[in-house]
């Protein structure tokens, strides 16, 4: 199973292991407390928003591949761009490929640990 990571170099193939496995516990974790995220351009969810909209999407089992193309560090901050694909079904549950170039920003933690801050998968517009 994926864990949290301390290497930002990791963080993006542990993250994507626990969202193909479905386990939205393990993804939430992967979250600060106040994380932003925009699944859906200009539509930013945060708090329990954020959990309820991640939980339903993850119950269509959705597959993710994701690439980071670039990586950005600066003490207990970090950006990331990241290519990534997800295969899942519409609303019909007709199959669908969701594909876009991530902005991704990550926080340290005091347990100096990795979480996204800002979850932006469609960033570059």
């Amino acid at each position: 199973m994926s864990q949290l990571t301390d290497n930002v170099e990791k963080h993006t193939d542990q993250y994507v292991a626990a969202f193909n496995a479905g386990d939205f516990e393990t993804v939430d974790s992967f979250y600060t407390e106040e994380a932003v995220i925009i699944w859906e351009p200009g539509k930013p969810l945060t708090g329990e928003a954020r959990r309820e909209y991640q939980r339903e999407f993850l119950k269509n089992r959705p597959k993710m591949t994701a690439v980071p193309r670039e990586k950005y560090v600066t003490g207990d901050t970090a950006l990331l761009i990241v290519d990534w694909t997800i295969d899942t079904v519409d609303a019909d549950g007709k199959p669908e490929r969701l594909q876009g170039i991530g902005v991704d920003v990550l926080r340290l933690g005091e347990d100096k640990v990795w979480r996204y801050a800002i979850d932006d998968p469609y960033g570059q517009r």
